[in-house]
């Protein structure tokens, strides 16, 4: 589907005054942090007005894909916190599950735990993206459950096409749309032996402009209620052209199963939990399982995944190991409105994304208009 949204990217230099208008802003509130005052009053009075202060800004509740101690998301907050603007809570998994798609911990118990994060409110859970968003938003973590956006990021490697289906901090931000909150995932395309710490830096200060233009729009009512917003930010976001409203497109990494030995990954005994995962598992097998396990007093046979397997004795259970990598695909055929062709094309890619299977016309249009007047308004 195409939109009749027409010239739907800003022009290449609009990243460099937005962030020049940041800075000053900054430097302009710094001047005023350090205007002295009269009196002791004074002081007990400019004490009572922060409070006050604290408790009217806007909420802003971050989550991600990665990790609660990936860079991306430390930077976000960082700086989101230095802002000034906006109270900061962050619900993020405790352990990288930036594949986890919209999976939720069904019937389990998780842990939350409270982490220190300098101006911010945080925690680390034990479950996926969605539980953390789901969790924030119920009340049972906070005292609130509706911060005036989410935003889930700043993740390493896109989510373009058909990696939306898969992707932890794209599912976090379409949980927050499911609990009617406004989102927006933010993602690098991160390149291996390519991309540098650096580079999350400068994803950072792409990113502020429209978030800070979102907390603003969503104020005044005018922000896309019906859909997510998906930020794809190029490889080198220093020298991106500007944004590109997008739509999902049809591209796909290849999944790749490679067979190995369980042998080849001494790395496994030094990952957190893991211990306690397979200690948990063994907990929760089914008396299905071990009903298998007794019958027949079959010999459990371990063999290396090398290939396809001989005929096996009926009393032997053989057991294989399987490992699954994403291999990128040229890019053959893509739509020029399509995300990974702008983001391929040096375009922070901004795609809609709607509870509906099928994307409607007038929410991708909304959002188009949206990203046009919000930027246009900040040239």
């Amino acid at each position: 589907m195409t939109t009749s949204v027409k010239n739907n990217f800003m022009p290449p230099n609009l990243i460099s005054n937005l962030n020049q208008a940041l800075l000053r802003r900054k430097d302009a509130e710094q001047d005023e942090s350090f205007k002295p005052t009269s009196s002791s009053s004074q002081s007990e009075d400019v004490n009572f007005n922060v409070e006050d202060e604290e408790c009217t800004k806007p909420k802003i509740l971050v989550t991600n894909g990665d990790g609660i101690e990936s860079p991306g998301l430390t930077y976000l907050v960082e700086a989101l916190v230095k802002e000034g603007l906006y109270n900061v809570f962050v619900c993020a998994p405790q352990m990288d599950k930036s594949s986890s798609g919209h999976g939720v911990t069904f019937g389990e118990t998780i842990d939350v735990s409270s982490v220190e994060m300098s101006g911010a409110t945080a925690f680390e859970v034990s479950g996926t993206p969605v539980d953390c968003v789901s969790l924030a938003l119920s009340g049972a973590l906070f005292s609130w459950s509706k911060p005036m956006l989410v935003v889930s990021g700043i993740n390493k490697g896109s989510s373009c096409g058909h990696n939306m289906f898969y992707s932890g901090v794209v599912a976090g931000a379409r949980e927050a749309l499911i609990g009617g909150v406004p989102s927006i995932s933010i993602s690098l395309n991160w390149k291996k032996d390519e991309s540098q710490e650096t580079d999350l830096k400068d994803a950072v200060f792409v990113s502020l402009p429209i978030i800070n233009t979102a907390i603003r729009d969503i104020e005044n009512g005018v922000f896309p209620k019906k859909c997510a917003l998906s930020i794809q930010i190029p490889t080198s976001p220093s020298t991106n052209k500007g944004f590109k409203v997008t739509k999902q497109s049809l591209w796909r990494p290849t999944l790749c199963w490679q067979a190995t030995s369980a042998k080849r990954h001494p790395y496994m005994s030094n990952q957190p939990c893991l211990g306690f995962q397979l200690a948990q598992l063994g907990r929760d097998a089914s008396a299905a399982g071990a009903a298998r396990h007794l019958t027949g007093q079959k010999k459990n046979v371990e063999i290396e995944s090398v290939g396809l397997a001989g005929k096996s004795n009926p009393k032997q259970v053989v057991k294989k190991h399987f490992r699954l990598e994403f291999i990128d695909k040229e890019l053959d055929g893509v739509d020029e409105d399509s995300d990974i062709k702008a983001l391929e094309s040096n375009f922070v890619a901004v795609t809609p994304i709607s509870l509906s299977p099928y994307m409607e016309s007038d929410i991708q249009i909304a959002a188009a208009d949206w990203i046009m007047s919000a930027f246009i308004d900040n040239q």
